[in-house]
Order: C-alpha cells, then sequence, then structure tokens
C-alpha cells in the first residue's frame, strides 16, 4: 500500500485514467462490433456507414494510448477490405 503522499495521489490518478481508458476501449469495441454485425447481416451500405463512423473512434484510441497506434491502423484496414469486398460482391 502507498505511504507518501506523492504515492496515495498517484493511485488515485492511476485509478482515474483506469476509468476513462476502460470506457474508451469499450466504446472502441462497441462500434467494432457493429461493423462486424453489418459484415454480417451482408448489408454493404450498412456495414460501409458502421465503419466510417469505427474509423475515427479507431484513431481517436489510438491517439489517447489507449490502443496501440498500429494495432489501430491494423483494425481499421483489416475492416475496409472486409467492407470493400462486401460491397463489390454485393454489386458483382
Amino acid at each position: 500500500m502507498a505511504n507518501t503522499t506523492s504515492a496515495k495521489k498517484a493511485t488515485r490518478k492511476i485509478a482515474r485514467r483506469t476509468d476513462v481508458n476502460k470506457a474508451r476501449r469499450s466504446r472502441v469495441r462497441t462500434f467494432v462490433r457493429q461493423v462486424e454485425e453489418a459484415l454480417a447481416s451482408g448489408d454493404a451500405a450498412k456495414a460501409k456507414e458502421a465503419f466510417l463512423a469505427a474509423q475515427p473512434e479507431l484513431a481517436r484510441a489510438a491517439s489517447k494510448g489507449v490502443l496501440h497506434a498500429n494495432t489501430a491502423s491494423r483494425k481499421v484496414s483489416r475492416l475496409a477490405a472486409r467492407v470493400k469486398a462486401l460491397s463489390v460482391g454485393a454489386t458483382a
């Protein structure tokens, strides 16, 4: 357990940051899940719309340090490829 005043304050700060980061991570997962569900349903328009909403959310999480920049980039790239494949398959 923390003994010094500065250590006690640090634990309070860490707890606050943890709560904020959990909320951000949960928000990102929700947006990604919406894209996944739209892809599973086969609705290309809905998937594209959900993807366009998820993209800035992933970028924001990366900029805030919740996700590593490369992780966010990889997720965006893979989702984009799947959305594109669905929309190409729908028009063909």
